[in-house]
């Protein structure tokens, strides 16, 4: 069997101050740099299959601007566009890529987005050398809790269209009036590690945890939130913060669709202290990636496989009276920027009225050896990520979400009947109900054929 060589890269992509930063019901203007934002780059070729995994610091990115990066990629690489996973991480304090709510992108960032991913995979490529790889799962349960909660009767108010849900995102922590968490969530901090053949020093670590963000950020700044500041951490951690070329380390989203870092059965006085939470949350995972990471069995002989496919789902596009109604709520604003979610939600559904009635996207899973590693283009639901771990003939397998696409969140059948804000229909969630099924049945058949 041939032997298999790996490469590495990091590009930078932070940008210009005043960009829109998007994550929010506002729009904002970066202000400040805090982190160096980064797509950071993996190439893995066994001499039959050449695989390139990339994760960007970016909250959302659509496929657009990842299609023109894979285009360019390809160019000198020997990358097939259909071996290419690109994911964003989902931090909030990233320039507006995708369209949301009341942030636009910035026309001349999304081509300098592309370029800099392509670079980054195209200096991956000449970095490749020998190596060695292995993978293993950790586990850290504290820094997960599931943000949708079932509440006392009365206790949740109607949403933007006027209907009351029947759980609710982001309670006041400590209420009296919690029940329970609608699901659960996904503790496992998963690795696929790679190092050089000849001095077993690393080349990269591809993380992965089903958690949001942290966003603890100063006022306006951009950040990498608690990705980069794993990564910075882990690399230290292994004492490969001098090596060259230099280790690559990069933390992907799981499925956190559902998940964030607040502990809703407790008050928890904040700090007032930025970078706080994402400092603690870095430190936890890192520390136990380390832990991960040392237990490894490294080996050359592995089997690499990788498979995609494109998916037509139904888009949610709002009834001729919901567009009356909207245009009506609009109406009796004041204008630009709009004040509240009803008012920003009208401007949604009118934007969503001129969506087509689907749209494709795709999905994937890669073989490595017996680990496999799947993506979906949404904001996928924690149950989504554990029936695939559970279902998955790979052990282990991770999912990575938020990639090659912007396809909005990913709720199931089930919280679809739930409501609360993930499936309000909007540009960050219009997919229709039976989109979850339909992606999750195309990755497990790319399994099962992988297995084969």
């Amino acid at each position: 069997m041939p032997s298999l060589r790996a490469g590495a890269a990091t590009s930078n992509i932070t940008p210009p101050l005043g960009i829109s930063l998007n994550g929010g019901m506002q729009d904002r203007q970066a202000q400040h740099i805090h982190d160096e934002l980064h797509a950071r780059c993996l190439v893995i070729d066994d001499g039959t299959e050449r695989i390139g995994i990339v994760v960007c610091d970016s909250c959302m990115i659509p496929r657009s601007v990842l299609d023109a990066a894979k285009e360019s990629a390809q160019s000198g690489t020997d990358l097939p566009l259909d071996r290419i996973l690109i994911s964003a991480t989902h931090s909030h304090s990233c320039p507006t890529v995708a369209g949301v709510f009341q942030s636009e992108p910035d026309e001349s960032y999304m081509p300098f987005l592309a370029m800099r991913i392509a670079d980054g995979l195209r200096r991956a490529v000449n970095n490749l050398q020998p190596a060695e790889i292995g993978w293993g799962v950790g586990q850290e349960p504290n820094q997960v809790f599931n943000r949708r909660w079932k509440m006392q009767e009365g206790a949740i108010l109607p949403n933007p269209f006027g209907r009351v849900d029947k759980v609710k995102m982001n309670p006041a922590p400590g209420s009296d009036k919690l029940v329970e968490p609608s699901g659960p969530i996904d503790p496992e901090v998963s690795l696929l590690a790679i190092r050089r053949a000849s001095d077993q020093r690393p080349i990269a670590v591809v993380a992965n945890y089903s958690l949001h963000y942290v966003g603890d950020v100063g006022p306006s700044h951009v950040s990498a939130d608690y990705f980069g500041e794993f990564a910075r951490r882990l690399v230290k951690l292994l004492q490969a913060d001098e090596l060259d070329p230099p280790a690559v380390v990069m933390m992907s989203n799981g499925t956190s669709g559902n998940i964030n870092n607040v502990n809703f059965q407790l008050v928890r006085p904040r700090s007032g202290v930025a970078y706080e939470r994402i400092n603690a949350v870095a430190a936890a995972l890192a520390g136990e990636a380390r832990k991960v990471y040392d237990k490894i069995s490294f080996r050359s002989d592995v089997q690499l496989g990788m498979l995609e496919t494109a998916v037509v789902c139904g888009v949610r596009k709002p009834a001729r009276d919901e567009i009356a109604r909207a245009k009506y709520v609009l109406s009796q604003g004041q204008g630009e920027p709009l004040k509240t979610q009803e008012e920003i939600y009208a401007r949604e559904t009118l934007l969503l009225a001129d969506y087509p009635a689907e749209v494709e996207t795709i999905v994937q899973a890669i073989r490595i050896g017996d680990l496999a590693i799947t993506s979906f283009p949404c904001e996928t639901f924690v149950e989504t990520g554990l029936q695939v771990k559970r279902e998955s003939p790979f052990k282990p397998t991770f999912v990575i979400s938020l990639a090659n696409d912007y396809a909005g969140y990913l709720p199931t059948r089930e919280h679809h009947a739930l409501g609360g804000y993930e499936t309000w229909r909007a540009r960050s969630s219009f997919l229709e109900v039976d989109a979850e099924e339909q992606l999750r049945a195309a990755v497990m058949k790319m399994l099962k054929e992988l297995a084969r």
